[in-house]
C-alpha cells in the first residue's frame, strides 16, 4: 500500500483540494466539510446520535444538512473507498482517497466545528485563515510530520465523531487566545502586506502569527500530525 500511494503521490496531491473546488459548482458540497456542533447545545456530542437515520429522526435531515455533515461524509467516503479496493478500480481508489483525506483533515480543524468558523460572531474575522493557512505557511517547514504507523479503525463513524469531538474541545482555546493576543499586540503591527503570486495582499504579520503560534503551544502541528495518522489509518483500514 505504501508503494502504491507513494507512486501516485502527485495525483493525490493534485486532487487533495478537489473537494474544495466542488463547492463552486455543487451547492450540496459545503455541508460536507464541517459540523456546527455548538448548534446542538452545550454538550453536543452527548446529544447527536451517531447513526444518520437516528440523528435525522431527532433533528430532521434538513437540520443536519444545514449545520454540517462531516462525520457522516467521512463514513460514506470510507465505504466508497472499501468498494473501490474490492473492485480494483485504481482511479476510484485514488479519487476517493483524496476526497476522504480532505474531509478527515477538515474535521481536525477546530474552526470547522463551530458556527463561529471565521470569528465573525466575536469580531475576529479572518482567524480561520490565520490558524489553517498562515501559521503552516510561515512555520510548517519546522513542523515534525512523522506520525507513526497506521492503525486499524474498527468503526469509521465512531472514529469520525471522536475526531470531531477532539476538534470541538479546542474551539474555545483557538478563539480566546487570539482575542487575548489582539488586546496586547500593537495594532499597527498586526497586519502586513504579503505577496501572493503577482499581487500584494493584506494579511496577518509574521510577528502576530508567531506570537499566536507560541500561545497555541504547537496546536496546529499536533492537529496536522493527528490528521496525517487518521488519513493513513482510514486508507489502511479500507
Amino acid at each position: 500500500m505504501a508503494g502504491f500511494y507513494r507512486a501516485n503521490i502527485d495525483y493525490l496531491t493534485q486532487h487533495a483540494i478537489s473537494a474544495d473546488k466542488r463547492r463552486y459548482v455543487d451547492s450540496t458540497e459545503a455541508r460536507r466539510h464541517f459540523l456546527n456542533a455548538d448548534q446542538y447545545g452545550k454538550d453536543p456530542f452527548k446529544r447527536i446520535p451517531h447513526n444518520w437515520y437516528d440523528a435525522a429522526a431527532k433533528y430532521t435531515a434538513d437540520t443536519l444538512d444545514k449545520y454540517g455533515t462531516v462525520p457522516w461524509t467521512i463514513q460514506y467516503n470510507y465505504y466508497r473507498l472499501v468498494r473501490a479496493f474490492k473492485e480494483h478500480d485504481t482511479t476510484a481508489i485514488l479519487n476517493t482517497s483524496a476526497n476522504l483525506g480532505h474531509y478527515i483533515a477538515d474535521a481536525h480543524v477546530p474552526l470547522h466545528l463551530t458556527q463561529n468558523y471565521n470569528g465573525q460572531l466575536t469580531n475576529q474575522t479572518g482567524i480561520h485563515a490565520l490558524w489553517e493557512s498562515r501559521l503552516p505557511e510561515l512555520f510548517g517547514d519546522h513542523y515534525h510530520y512523522y506520525a507513526g504507523k497506521a492503525r486499524y479503525i474498527q468503526n469509521p463513524l465512531t472514529e469520525a465523531f471522536k475526531i470531531c469531538r477532539s476538534s470541538f474541545a479546542r474551539v474555545d482555546t483557538v478563539l480566546r487566545f487570539e482575542r487575548l493576543l489582539d488586546r496586547s499586540f500593537p495594532a499597527d503591527k498586526k497586519y502586513a502586506m504579503v505577496r501572493r503570486g503577482q499581487k500584494e495582499v493584506k494579511d496577518y504579520s509574521a510577528g502576530y502569527a508567531e506570537a499566536y503560534q507560541k500561545m497555541l503551544k504547537g496546536m496546529v502541528q499536533r492537529r496536522m500530525r493527528e490528521s496525517i495518522l487518521s488519513v493513513g489509518s482510514y486508507w489502511y483500514s479500507a
